[in-house]
């Protein structure tokens, strides 16, 4: 046995990236993209069908050029996604444009959409996660989607208040960021490397998988963003773990067995106390850590700015001859 099969037994394995050859290679059961994956996707010679499809679609819809460029790019989106769920058994995770993250409507408008488009090619709802930004309006945007049927991921999940939030809106899962953790406190130290039994990140997603499990909240913890194999081990028996293929291959090329580090049992007997959170308390505890403030920011931006990448790689192959 290895690491990667032994951690499989305690928590559901999940990929994440947006390259369908290396899902079909690790057949996890789950897969996650987001804009940033998606451009190195689509930049791929071998996916350029997808994205000269999703171009078509683009061209078709009514409307001036940026109308054309949205459809182009919810296009792209749900033909990897697509793609994507060819080769795992569950559920794949598409992402809302980070732009929308602090409008509620326009938030409910761009997911309903999408899972539109998924259901017209054939894919049930229950396949899909809609990817949302853990800002206030993204959970409230999530907890409306949620009542509609339409599951939702909570991601660029940083502080434990976004997590309770999530939580008590009743989302089916979120993403906390281990390894963007790691690179605040790392920078924030001045150091080379923070010792996985003590990083920041990996804390993170044991306090709130401990909160969840200890309340009964049927809200999934997938633990992301991982940096190093270290930070996935100390997270075995976290509910799912979206792992990226580099580090996948090296779990799989380890062998021996992985410890289990969390569970229902010892979260249930935990010492931690409820929260009672409201839109105040919430935007409080934001304030007041500031690692969690700067990596949402950070995040949101980061990837706008990729979708707005792949938007101007997609539209120019359009202008490309034949």
């Amino acid at each position: 046995m290895n690491n990667l099969q032994s951690l499989a037994q305690y928590s559901t394995v999940v990929a994440d990236t947006g390259d369908v050859d290396a899902i079909a290679r690790f057949k996890p059961r789950d897969a996650t993209t987001n804009p940033s994956l998606l451009l190195q996707a689509a930049q791929n010679p071998k996916y350029r069908p997808l994205v000269e499809d999703a171009i078509a679609t683009g061209m078709r819809a009514s409307g001036d050029r940026a109308a054309k460029a949205e459809a182009l790019m919810d296009a792209l989106a749900v033909n990897f996604g697509r793609e994507i769920l060819k080769h795992v058994e569950g559920r794949v995770s598409t992402e809302v444009d980070a732009k929308l993250s602090f409008d509620v409507e326009r938030t409910l408008a761009k997911a309903r959409r999408l899972i539109e488009l998924y259901e017209v090619a054939g894919i049930s709802r229950e396949r899909i996660l809609i990817k949302i930004a853990s800002t206030w309006e993204g959970i409230r945007a999530a907890s409306t989607l949620e009542r509609e049927g339409i599951h939702c991921n909570l991601t660029l999940l940083f502080g434990f208040g976004q997590a309770v939030a999530c939580a008590e809106a009743g989302v089916t899962l979120i993403s906390p960021f281990v390894g963007r953790i790691y690179d605040w406190y790392k920078a924030a130290r001045k150091v080379d490397d923070i010792p996985a039994d003590e990083d920041p990140g990996v804390a993170s997603v044991a306090r709130i998988y401990d909160y969840y499990k200890k309340f009964g909240y049927p809200t999934q913890v997938m633990g992301a963003s991982f940096r190093k194999t270290d930070q996935i081990v100390r997270l075995a028996g976290c509910d799912l773990l979206t792992i990226a293929p580099d580090l996948l291959e090296k779990l799989g090329n380890t062998p021996g067995p992985v410890e289990r580090r969390l569970s229902v049992e010892q979260a249930q007997a935990s010492p931690v106390e409820r929260i009672a959170l409201d839109e105040a308390r919430f935007r409080w505890m934001l304030n007041e850590d500031a690692m969690a403030t700067e990596k949402l920011a950070e995040g949101i931006r980061r990837f706008h700015a990729d979708a707005e990448k792949l938007t101007a790689y997609a539209l120019g192959l359009v202008a490309q001859p034949a």
